[in-house]
């Protein structure tokens, strides 16, 4: 994640400290040493909504073999031996697995913090309640554009107002909560709309994600936005940042996916603030980019183990046979020991760009998606061959 309100205003969120991490022990990427990464945990493939870039291809259907309850809170006993930080609880819809307040107050027993990744369609007041009661630190429901637009991405009527109103039941009983929306070419232009949303229901928090070409997500290759299209956005995204920040609003912006984000925030302070242009090139060299394989994994409703939620073409290997913190920490695993140390594997306008440290190229299954190699260059990558440094080499 690239906190934009963290690089542009200097705003400090909780999230932070996980992000830009800098203290005695602690090692790039946000890690320590004897510490396990983030976890996000599909705890179910089954969802009531069907979106058009869903990684894990879910639907409204019952998936055979998932995790049991007694599997599940094993799983959980070793993340905590693992000393991992936060379990982020997704899906599928998480709110359709029959024990996940069980789980999630389980794993709030053993001091892991939880957060949960919903469409928002299920959180009646009651529902947000017993999210609040439990301990959920966060909720992050996703919306991909306003009404009907948003339905059509999400595959079903009267989906936006019924997330709509998950999020003002969190709000009204101070749970925390925020939007997530994944930006493509269906809904860029709903940009606008969206911080008028944010702004309107008093939404404190909104991650701008970056499309990830894995499962249904893999089909939307030719409909993601372009780079000219990607700067726009992030130029509007940067000016509503700095306009809540001048007027007084507490909104914390991130963009997720994309770690050329904090680079071309970098650029552009490098000339309009020098000195908060350096501040930002030390938070981002202390965050050192893409975390996939080092401080973020992710664990499906099998056990199946991957680098992230996102690259589950690469399976590390399962909890049902072993234990996380050992998969997670297996020297012979090609792909995962790759990630650990990837500069060298990296290719062409990757392997050469001048802002390596900051980004650690970026996302890989992006580039495995469109060039058949893990290592090639993310094609998502806007910033032209001037800003990386490649026109100055040649």
């Amino acid at each position: 994640m690239i906190s934009v309100s963290r690089l542009l205003c200097g705003a400090k969120y909780y999230g932070d400290s996980l992000r830009y991490k800098h203290d005695a022990g602690c090692q790039r990427n946000g890690t320590t040493a004897g510490h396990g990464p983030v976890v996000v945990w599909n705890t179910t493939r089954t969802c009531n909504l069907r979106c058009l870039h869903c990684y894990s291809s879910s639907d409204d259907r019952i998936y055979d073999n998932e995790l049991t309850t007694a599997e599940a809170k094993n799983f959980i006993d070793d993340l905590a031996a693992f000393n991992v930080p936060v379990i982020l609880f997704s899906g599928g819809e998480p709110l359709l697995r029959h024990d996940f307040f069980a789980l999630a107050g389980y794993a709030r027993s053993k001091n892991i913090r939880c957060t949960l990744s919903t469409n928002g369609t299920l959180i009646t007041p009651e529902v947000a309640a017993q999210i609040k009661d439990i301990g959920v630190s966060y909720v992050g429901i996703s919306l991909d554009g306003i009404g009907d637009n948003n339905d059509r991405f999400r595959g079903r009527k009267g989906a936006f107002d019924a997330a709509l109103s998950g999020i003002r039941a969190c709000r009204a009983i101070g749970q925390r909560v925020g939007l997530r929306f994944t930006i493509n070419r269906h809904n860029i232009d709903q940009l606008p709309d969206i911080f008028k949303l944010i702004e309107d229901e008093d939404i404190p928090r909104v991650c701008f994600y970056h499309l990830v070409y894995s499962g249904r997500g893999s089909k939307m290759i030719n409909e993601d936005v372009s780079h000219t299209q990607t700067r726009r956005a992030m130029d509007l995204i940067m000016e509503r940042t700095q306009d809540y920040h001048r007027r007084g609003l507490n909104k914390e912006i991130l963009t997720v996916d994309n770690h050329a984000d904090g680079i071309y925030i970098y650029l552009a302070l490098q000339k309009a603030d020098p000195a908060r242009g350096e501040r930002v090139r030390q938070l981002l060299t202390a965050n050192g980019g893409n975390r996939s394989g080092i401080a973020i994994g992710a664990v499906d409703w099998f056990g199946n183990v991957y680098p992230d939620q996102f690259t589950r073409q690469h399976v590390l290997g399962n909890i049902r046979e072993k234990s996380f913190a050992d998969i997670w920490q297996n020297s012979s695993h090609p792909v995962l020991q790759g990630l650990k140390d990837r500069k060298p594997l990296l290719k062409e306008r990757c392997a050469d760009c001048r802002w390596l440290d900051m980004c650690n190229g970026n996302f890989r299954t992006r580039a495995e998606a469109v060039y058949g190699d893990f290592w090639a260059p993310d094609p998502a990558c806007y910033l032209t061959d001037e800003e990386i440094g490649l026109a100055v080499r040649t």
